[in-house]
């Protein structure tokens, strides 16, 4: 007897599919909460901005056929990968249930972010698990490999191929900046700060040690003398959040004296709309008015090192289904 496929859920937060899409989008975000018209109009001239490109869908689904290759690579069928979305379609909801009618009895999920948080990979735990109830499938899940050698090691060429761009110079004071989504925070009974919605941090913050360590990895390995990490694309609340935010990272590199900045968004694994606009629009922006030189790192998007990076995480969870 034919073992069944072993299932891998791909999963990623979500995309617009185009300008029209744009406000059920935002709704879905918001718990249902529809976008203010003011609001609305803003992100529409935002993605307008970028040329009105929702890639993030399309990337995803490469990733995710590119993973299911890689693993089946020598191992004739064995793997068979789904996408799950938890804004957009196909809903996360929608992939365990195509994977039921498949006859997957086990499966390992993965979230296309690479840094542990409650409020990011949690939630898509979450939603998994409700979604397939007592099973099937079985599932384990990747919550983080923000320090796997593997990924290290792509961000660390990424890096260096950026400041391989810039002039002897530039490069030789550049600083590198390591960015990561930031999150809503509160203020603990000892004054450190912890993710707002956040209950399984004990001693410290995951999310932004997390960060912090990708980043001394990345430069141990590169041997870089100037390197920090900062937040973006901070959410309009009222609540206070991760910083500090990288646009005042890069206004303080240019007052220090460096001529040049290699921004390497640590925390995003493909080009959507935090990329697109909040580094290439806003913080390039900045950068101009600071006189600075801003360059970013390529995104991993469906790169076959990246996939490879990926293949080699899910390989290690095997033991857990």
């Amino acid at each position: 007897m034919i073992d069944a496929p072993i299932g891998v859920l791909v999963m990623a937060y979500g995309t617009a599919s185009g300008p029209d899409d744009i406000e059920r989008y935002y709704t879905d975000i918001r718990g249902g909460r529809t976008p203010s018209p003011e609001h609305l109009e803003e992100l529409k001239e935002r993605y307008a901005a970028i040329g009105n490109r929702f890639p993030l869908l399309d990337i995803t689904r490469r990733q995710a056929e590119g993973l299911e290759r890689e693993l089946n690579d020598g191992n004739d069928g064995r793997f068979r990968a789904y996408l799950g979305m938890k804004h957009s379609p196909p809903f996360i909801s929608q992939a365990v249930e195509t994977m039921r009618r498949d006859g997957i009895e086990r499966a390992i999920g993965i979230v296309m972010a690479p840094h542990w948080s409650a409020m990011s990979v949690e939630t898509y735990v979450e939603r998994v698990r409700t979604a397939a109830g007592d099973g099937p499938p079985a599932f384990a899940f990747v919550r983080s490999y923000h320090d796997h050698p593997a990924f290290i090691e792509l961000l660390g060429s990424r890096v260096a191929r950026a400041l391989a761009k810039l002039g002897p110079a530039e490069r030789e004071g550049a600083a590198a900046i390591f960015s990561a989504h930031s999150l809503p925070v509160r203020t603990v009974e000892d004054g450190t700060l912890r993710c707002k919605t956040c209950t399984f941090c004990e001693t410290s913050c995951r999310y932004r040690d997390g960060l912090q360590e990708t980043a001394d990895l990345v430069a141990k390995e590169l041997d870089l003398e100037n390197h920090t990490i900062a937040w973006q694309s901070a959410g309009r609340t009222a609540d206070p959040w991760w910083g500090p935010p990288i646009e005042e990272v890069i206004v303080d590199l240019a007052e220090r004296g460096h001529p040049a900045v290699v921004v390497c968004s640590a925390g995003f694994v493909a080009d959507h709309l935090e990329i697109l606009y909040d580094l290439d629009v806003e913080a390039r922006s900045v950068a101009e008015q600071a006189g600075i030189l801003l360059i970013r790192t390529e995104m991993p998007n469906d790169d076959p090192q990246f996939v490879g990076v990926l293949a080699a995480v899910v390989r290690e969870h095997l033991d857990d289904v």
